[in-house]
């Protein structure tokens, strides 16, 4: 991660909505600064496969994630991840778009940030794939997320 990048530690705050998040379990940081005009760059890592399922949005058809933000995005915009998977050295790079924003002050204490649909290409379909089968039964699991 680039020394000018500091990440945040994100979790909801006790009781909130939304699946609990040990520290650590997910670190969101803007890259360094990309030139105006440009989609914004953020580099997000999961270390856990928990705080992952929190942030996976199965619901939407090629898959997407939710990004925790303190930046005001817009429906539609673009957005460039820089994704890593518990245990897992790659990093996936996801060229993708906000298709749904969780404003500062959310009811029911939802964390603010960004849901990031994924592109329909076959590259980003692989890495649907590999995080589902990550997550496995998981999926079917009624635990809250931070996701719709």
């Amino acid at each position: 991660m680039n020394d000018r990048a500091s990440p945040r530690t994100v979790a909801p705050p006790p009781g909130a909505a939304g699946a609990p998040l040990p520290p650590g379990a997910i670190s969101a940081a803007p890259a360094p600064a990309a030139a105006t005009g440009r989609p914004s760059v953020i580099q997000l890592v999961f270390r856990e496969k928990g705080a992952l399922y929190a942030a996976y949005m199965p619901l939407l058809a090629d898959g997407g994630l939710f990004v925790p933000t303190a930046r005001e995005y817009r429906l539609g915009e673009d957005i460039y991840l820089l994704l890593s998977l518990p245990d897992d050295p790659q990093r996936y790079p996801v060229a993708g778009k906000v298709a749904w924003v969780t404003p500062n002050n959310a009811s029911g204490g939802r964390t603010q940030g960004v849901g990031v649909r994924f592109p329909a290409d076959d590259k980003t379909r692989a890495l649907k794939i590999k995080i589902e089968e990550m997550l496995g039964t998981a999926l079917q699991s009624s635990k809250p997320t931070q996701t719709l």
